[in-house]
């Protein structure tokens, strides 16, 4: 499985992230709509990621729920059917929520710099550095560190849940 650093933040807005974030970043912004919807899964998540009618990736992975960096184990499987794939799924597994979001890319070396407009949560940033094969976790989270100090993120404005667990609080 490919692994990657993740960590999320809260930000005040996407607006006042994205121009640090172009300064320091080799490609983007990327501008994608993501429509996510997870699946009851015992061993990890199983989310179902879809951007239009016709392309998604259905998509496991395995992440602890803990604040600051944490390594993430997944796969990804691309779809040209998101609509029926997340029909048979529900009906076999059961849905457990949906997240919609306008997510803002950037590319900064390996890292993914995700600036995201959560429908229902508001703004975040959250970052993916991605990991070779025997590449130490440690590698990862120094890189994720530098470039939280770099965009301006303290650790009182991390967050240890996904959007799926922080829409599902706000709904109880």
């Amino acid at each position: 499985m490919a692994r990657n650093i993740e960590i999320k933040a809260r930000i005040e807005s996407v607006e006042v992230i994205l121009p640090l974030a172009a300064v320091i970043a080799d490609e983007g912004p990327i501008e994608i709509f993501q429509d996510d919807t997870f699946f009851l899964c015992s061993n990890g998540r199983l989310k179902l990621r879809a951007f239009s009618e016709h392309d998604g990736q259905l998509i496991f992975y395995q992440r602890p729920d803990s604040l600051g960096p944490k390594e993430s184990f997944y796969v990804i499987s691309p779809t040209g059917s998101p609509d029926t794939l997340r029909q048979s799924l529900t009906l076999a597994y059961g849905e457990s929520g949906r997240v919609r979001k306008h997510r803002t890319l950037f590319m900064v070396g390996r890292t993914r710099v995700h600036l995201d407009k959560v429908e229902g949560l508001g703004d975040f940033l959250e970052l993916e550095v991605v990991l070779t094969e025997n590449e130490l976790n440690e590698t990862g989270v120094a890189i994720a560190h530098e470039l939280l100090e770099r965009l301006g993120i303290s650790d009182h404005q991390l967050i240890e849940e996904a959007y799926v667990d922080l829409l599902a609080r706000l709904a109880v």
